[in-house]
């Protein structure tokens, strides 16, 4: 896979057509599959799964392959418009990059999601570039551990 837009050179993108416009702007085609999925990424709330995103789409257009879908967030995510996490033990999940900057802890027992802001590892960052002189990317992977509520089940159960 290439590598994707750097989260400083994001292009501002608030609406489908926008998406569409920066598309042509780079020498693509805007196509019927390209637009759905864009809608299925502006419509759905949160994370979506290749998979999730796929069903969404094909509920409108069944012809639609998932590998094309694949090969759809592949080129958004050169472009900076989407971004993708490893969110535990699941499938990558993808989500607009304009939608927030933000980093996920995943509960290792009841598989929640926290979304947490940038701020929190700024100093971890700033560790990481000046001892190791390597930049973070807080986005792709998660941080697992466990939420207030299985701490609490677990230290009730002990």
């Amino acid at each position: 896979m290439g590598r994707s837009a750097s989260p400083g050179s994001l292009p501002r993108v608030e609406t489908v057509e926008d998406v569409l416009a920066l598309v042509k702007e780079q020498g693509g085609r805007v196509t019927s599959s390209r637009r759905l999925l864009l809608h299925a990424l502006f419509d759905e709330p949160g994370h979506c799964t290749a998979e999730e995103l796929a069903e969404v789409v094909q509920a409108q257009a069944p012809d639609v392959h998932l590998s094309t879908i694949y090969r759809h967030l592949e080129e958004l995510e050169r472009m900076g418009v989407v971004v993708h996490a490893h969110l535990g033990h699941g499938p990558a999940t993808y989500h607009l990059a304009a939608a927030s900057s933000h980093c996920h802890f995943v509960c290792e027992e009841c598989n929640a999601v926290l979304e947490a802001p940038d701020e929190l590892f700024k100093s971890l960052s700033k560790s990481a570039k000046t001892r190791f002189d390597f930049e973070i990317n807080p986005h792709h992977f998660a941080i697992l551990g466990r939420c207030k509520d299985c701490r609490s089940l677990l230290e009730d159960r002990g």
